[in-house]
């Protein structure tokens, strides 16, 4: 009863925080155990007191105030002044900016939306067609919930109770190769994508030194985020406070482009974005509760444990598994509901690290973005670029097959994802 329930409010399209909280009530009524009820606030309330989600609300923050502050724009500058002598160099400016942005930001939603304003009007201005240039923009998005700072990461480090100091580093070589990877395609590609003969869009004006200084400011902000974690000098959160004071400094004092007028609208989007996450974790955790109540977690490590012994069988299953998952359902969400039921199967029955799974769950449910019908960096990069869903949905096809080979490298290579 409550799976029934919870699908058809799905394909209902109720937000998926009130899904959970509803098929959570369909079962207490249906077993006739009221009682449990008086349970749900001391979870709900629960599920939130931790330190380490303090990083989500000041990682938020920090990201608005990067854009607000044109510190973005800044590092885009520097990057398209010292690549520009390079075959393509919009193509590269555009992968290496996102990994730049990747180190700030730690949404893939908001790099997203963030580069596709600023960078695919650049593209083709210098003549690239506008979907490839779309493609390449939200392809790169995903290097943000993998290159640290990132929100999955804290999220599931959180649920799974690891080190997200751990985490963050278990995601730099998977976020380095994934850009390699998404680097070679868009170049293997660019000139089928550019109109012959044309001119290009022309550089900033001023010298190199003005336009690098600004940008070598910017970059002290990821600087301070995984240099203060890897050396031990900061925990993810502190380094989230310290890394939004240095922006603010920039923006407000050296840069002056921060009115303080703004700052108020800008605190209002990150409390509403940072509501939607933390509202999410309380309803999944307390329909985590009564599938646990329910011994779901116990069922689910039974049958698995029936199809195979093997360690890599197991996680090529869940990675075909979760692929499917993330085309239906918010990546946050489903890492939130199934960390819980997979994770015990995956440490308890097959001895696999957990840091291993987690970075290749949360890398796998990453693609959910630009896999059709929910697709969310999808329909954002599809919508600011005027480029069709369908036409978008084939071109970023490649760049998810270089995500999947990254996966499945975290998978057979498990070194790669060990801490520093």
């Amino acid at each position: 009863m409550t799976g029934i329930s919870f699908l058809t409010l799905m394909l209902a399209a109720m937000p998926i925080a009130f899904v959970l909280l509803a098929a959570t009530f369909v079962f207490v009524l249906g077993t006739g155990n009221l009682q449990i009820l008086n349970s749900v606030p001391q979870i709900l309330f629960g599920s939130v007191e931790n330190f380490d989600l303090l990083a989500i609300p000041l990682f938020v923050l920090l990201g608005e105030i990067m854009n607000e502050s044109g510190l973005t724009r800044r590092l885009i500058v520097t990057a398209r002044v010292w690549l520009a002598r390079l075959p393509h160099n919009l193509v590269v400016v555009n992968l290496v900016s996102n990994l730049g942005l990747a180190a700030i930001m730690g949404s893939a939603t908001a790099q997203m939306a963030v580069m596709t304003r600023v960078v695919v009007p650049e593209m083709e201005k210098d003549g690239y067609q506008r979907g490839y240039a779309a493609a390449i923009t939200a392809s790169a998005g995903l290097l943000g919930p993998i290159i640290p700072p990132s929100m999955v990461f804290i999220i599931y480090g959180v649920i799974a109770q690891v080190s997200i100091s751990d985490m963050f580093m278990a995601g730099i070589m998977p976020g380095v190769l994934l850009f390699a990877f998404m680097l070679a395609i868009a170049l293997w590609q660019a000139r089928r994508h550019r109109e012959e003969g044309h001119p290009g869009a022309p550089l900033p004006e001023g010298s190199k030194l003005k336009a690098t200084l600004p940008g070598l400011a910017t970059m002290t902000i990821p600087l301070i985020i995984i240099g203060g974690i890897s050396g031990g000098i900061f925990t993810p959160t502190e380094s989230a406070a310290v890394a939004l004071l240095a922006a603010l400094f920039f923006g407000a004092v050296v840069f002056r482009e921060l009115p303080l007028k703004k700052l108020p609208l800008i605190i209002d989007r990150t409390v509403t974005n940072t509501a939607i996450v933390l509202f999410l974790i309380m309803a999944a955790k307390v329909f985590g509760w009564v599938l646990t109540f329910n011994q779901v977690p116990q069922a689910v490590a039974a049958f698995i444990v029936s199809l195979t012994s093997d360690p890599l069988i197991f996680m090529l299953l869940i990675m075909a598994a979760l692929m499917v998952v993330g085309m239906f359902l918010d990546g946050i969400a489903a890492l939130i509901i199934l960390t819980p039921i997979l994770l015990p199967v995956a440490v308890q029955n097959y001895g696999i690290d957990p840091i291993q799974f987690g970075v290749m769950m949360s890398l796998t449910l990453v693609l959910g973005l630009l896999t059709p019908p929910v697709g969310t960096g999808l329909y954002i990069a599809a919508a600011l670029s005027d480029v069709s869903i369908t036409r978008l949905s084939r071109l970023v096809l490649p760049y998810i097959l270089a995500a999947v080979l990254v996966i499945l490298l975290v998978i057979f290579v498990p070194w790669m994802v060990r801490p520093f």
